[in-house]
């Protein structure tokens, strides 16, 4: 175990807490004009899926758990698990569907991803920052709207709801954001 102070700690990192491995879902630094600043951290306890919320000084040191992170393959999805492949050693190992949470939409067959291991145990999943996806339905493309800065809502081939620039239609392909499903660009290929 590693200490480090709470404000470096950032979402997917992996903290021991009363003697329970937690994983980070999001780690806010908050700095008021007049007081101590703080960081709040939500974590989802890995051994029954409880989640809590802790809120430390921005200078206070945390109990950081030493796991590897590993490249992945993303297979296939097996009932409540997901199946993943070390590329090098081709060991598939499989992870439950509260470790992938909201990252589950956007895993794509062949994808790479970065998984954090714990006693070979996958305790945390990485994405890419990006992925291409299709535009399966949105209200039609309206003429001399393209100058606005508005945007339309979508929903997207894996079923998340996004907002698209006017001029994109239905059959478009576009780049979104895995962190938050927003919209990038229109896709190059």
């Amino acid at each position: 175990m590693v200490k480090v102070i709470a404000s470096s700690v950032r979402k997917g990192n992996v903290l021991e807490l009363d003697g329970h491995l937690c994983t980070v879902i999001s780690a806010e630094s908050f700095f008021p004009g007049k007081g101590t600043p703080t960081t709040q951290i939500d974590m989802r306890r890995i051994s029954d899926g409880t989640k809590m919320t802790q809120r430390y000084k921005t200078t206070e040191q945390v109990e950081r758990a030493y796991v590897e992170d590993r490249d992945f393959t993303y297979l296939y999805q097996d009932g409540e698990q997901y199946v993943f492949m070390n590329p090098e050693t081709y060991d598939q190992i499989p992870v439950d569907k509260d470790v992938i949470g909201d990252a589950a939409p956007y895993l794509q067959e062949n994808m790479k991803v970065s998984l954090s291991v714990f006693e070979d145990k996958a305790v945390a999943i990485e994405l890419p920052q990006r992925v291409t996806l299709e535009v399966v339905e949105t209200e039609p493309v309206t003429k001399g709207q393209t100058a606005s800065s508005s945007y339309k809502p979508a929903i997207l081939s894996n079923g998340v709801r996004s907002a698209v620039p006017p001029h994109v239609g239905i059959g478009t392909r576009v780049v979104v954001m895995t962190a938050d499903g927003s919209y990038v660009e229109r896709a190059k290929d």
